[in-house]
């Protein structure tokens, strides 16, 4: 019918996405909504796509080869800067960030012939080109406070612990930083949220998957973080260490709390031994 838009499904992965764009040429759709299968709104989605006759749904098949044709193109037509856009914006885990990337690849394709590829990607009147641009911004602030609010807690057996929920998921983008900082010591920045972490060995760094269960040792090390392994008998004399050069430094008369929470919002307290009773 006139009226039908095809909606593609795919498994949530930076893979998938590229093989739908893929898929789209192929088959000369261009006016596709997008759905990944991790989304929080999958339950949702397909209720209503139940309830209209209308939809389509196409489940589009991970091909790496197909993926790599796709961004290996994307590398030939956009600048680094536009593709880490891209990437950033993929890493926001989001259905409209998915559509607007989508979206994105099938306006650059079909408009570099004719166009020169550096007016497309900094065209902001058309609505994709702006979404992504402000997708990467809001995950490269959420990576820049990951950066700067992540406080390690020493395990009883030398490794340096974090526990950390972001917004988005930015463990593959603060890795480099975080080796760079720290090459002297293992470390190990797991996230809650999404159940995998980071480890560094002293020599490199690789993606590991823990049990999401913790324990609650709150009353020995501050309150700051929970951890199911079994931390250094002096990590509650650090904490303590912080908590006092925190106070020492710290002017009250020059207090200014509104400032304070806008450098610093709430939500990365639990992150900061100083904020912790």
């Amino acid at each position: 019918m006139a009226n039908e838009r095809p909606i593609y499904c795919f498994d949530g992965t930076l893979t998938g996405l590229l093989c739908c764009v893929f898929r789209a040429f192929q088959f000369r759709e261009y006016e596709v909504e997008i759905h990944a299968y991790t989304s929080k709104q999958n339950s949702a989605f397909h209720h209503s796509l139940q309830d209209n006759l209308f939809n389509v749904s196409i489940d589009v098949v991970s091909d790496e080869a197909h993926a790599q044709r796709v961004w290996t193109a994307l590398k030939q037509k956009l600048s680094n800067n536009a593709l880490r856009q891209l990437y950033y914006a993929f890493l926001a885990e989001n259905t409209d960030a998915y559509q607007h990337i989508f979206n994105y690849c099938i306006y650059i394709f079909r408009h570099a012939q004719t166009q020169q590829v550096h007016s497309l990607e900094k065209n902001y009147t058309h609505p994709s080109v702006l979404a992504i641009a402000q997708w990467a911004k809001k995950v490269g602030r959420e990576k820049h406070r990951m950066e700067a609010f992540v406080r390690f807690k020493k395990s009883s057996d030398g490794v340096f612990l974090s526990l950390i929920a972001p917004d988005f998921n930015v463990l593959p983008l603060i890795q480099r930083h975080f080796r760079n900082r720290y090459q002297d010591q293992r470390w190990l920045i797991y996230d809650e949220k999404r159940h995998f972490g980071i480890y560094y060995d002293l020599d490199q760094v690789q993606e590991v998957d823990l049990s999401a269960q913790t324990i609650d040792a709150q009353k020995e090390i501050g309150g700051s973080q929970q951890f199911l392994i079994d931390l250094d008998d002096q990590e509650v004399l650090y904490d303590q260490l912080w908590k006092d050069y925190f106070q020492s430094i710290n002017i009250k008369e020059r207090q200014n709390i509104k400032l304070h929470v806008q450098c610093v919002p709430k939500r990365y307290w639990r992150y900061l031994n100083e904020k912790s009773v």
